[in-house]
């Protein structure tokens, strides 16, 4: 099989971590770097062997030396500019949440078809070992009763906003706010774990600025509730919970699963971690060679996508987060 020649846009510590993972897998060769700024672009490209730089987004999707693209701008960008490399034959891979809203969302994998591209979000968790280890178990512990899924880390930006200053992770202009954010790793485990709710009912605490700072969310199954808790303003120590009428699993930290214990009615506990690369971006970045090596979108990953996607948008209807470029 080729490599796959990768074009990254973006130039943040998310995008360095993502190129590491891909080169990882041996399925990847980094061939381009995209930025607004060629000094931002020559800087981030010095780790790497010398690949083409770019700051024009139309000579990207053009070069023929381009195979497939990384996308880790501002949320706002997610949409337009995945769109705009599908239009030009490039396979996307796009950091999560995928769009602003759900009508976008729908619309990027239309294009997609069209061109006969992948399009694949990156969202870490549903690939890691241990999150299938994780889905596997739920059929082990009884039937379910109550899940509790948290995320709540004190953003390194909100200091900032403290002080008054505005810092994007905080506007609305660029598509952001908690559940946009942290949130998504609740409300995406969720969904790939027990599937679309029945119901969904949402509160959050605004900030100044109009996005959500913090909040829950509680999703409505057959027998049993998910209850979502994300905060940019806050912090907690507390593992993520599943709980069955038979026994309880634990989870150290939703997004990258680093530890699942089981603890059954009588309080004995079981370490069912297994051991996972040390660069959690591996599992999707092999993902998303797959899905380029067999020439299909799969499926599943699709569905719970689109299904986020559409309960991102409802959940900010709910709250009242408003976004300049909605479209609901």
């Amino acid at each position: 099989m080729m490599m796959i020649r990768l074009a990254v846009i973006g130039t943040n510590w998310i995008t360095d971590q993502f190129i590491e993972g891909a080169l990882k897998t041996g399925e990847f060769q980094l061939v381009a770097v995209y930025s607004r700024s060629l000094d931002r672009a020559k800087q981030f490209a010095e780790k790497y062997d010398t690949p083409a730089l770019f700051t024009d987004l139309k000579s990207l999707g053009e070069s023929d030396n381009v195979d497939a693209v990384y996308i880790a701008s501002p949320n706002v960008l997610h949409g337009p500019q995945s769109i705009q490399m599908m239009q030009a034959g490039k396979h996307v891979i796009c950091e999560k949440p995928l769009a602003s809203d759900f009508s976008l969302a729908q619309q990027m994998y239309q294009v997609a078809k069209q061109h006969g591209v992948v399009l694949f979000e990156a969202f870490i968790t549903p690939h890691l070992p241990n999150f299938s280890v994780l889905k596997q178990e739920l059929s082990q512990i009884g039937a379910i009763r109550k899940a509790v899924l948290s995320y709540c880390q004190y953003s390194s930006r909100y200091p900032k906003y403290l002080k008054g200053e505005m810092p994007n992770t905080f506007l609305p202009e660029f598509s952001n706010g908690s559940i946009m954010d942290i949130g998504y790793y609740c409300l995406g485990s969720a969904i790939e774990l027990f599937g679309e709710p029945k119901s969904v009912q949402a509160q959050a605490h605004l900030l100044e600025t109009g996005v959500d700072g913090n909040g829950s969310v509680i999703l409505g199954y057959d027998g049993f509730d998910v209850l979502l808790m994300h905060s940019k303003t806050s912090d907690s120590y507390l593992p993520s919970e599943i709980q069955g009428e038979e026994a309880a699993l634990h989870v150290e930290m939703i997004s990258t699963c680093n530890r699942i214990t089981k603890i059954n009615r009588g309080g004995q506990t079981q370490d069912l971690s297994i051991e996972q690369h040390a660069n959690r971006m591996f599992y999707e970045a092999q993902k998303f060679a797959d899905q380029i090596q067999n020439k299909t979108i799969d499926e599943q990953c699709k569905l719970r996508s689109l299904t986020v996607s559409k309960l991102l948008t409802e959940i900010r209807r709910q709250t009242g987060v408003i976004f300049p470029t909605d479209n609901l």
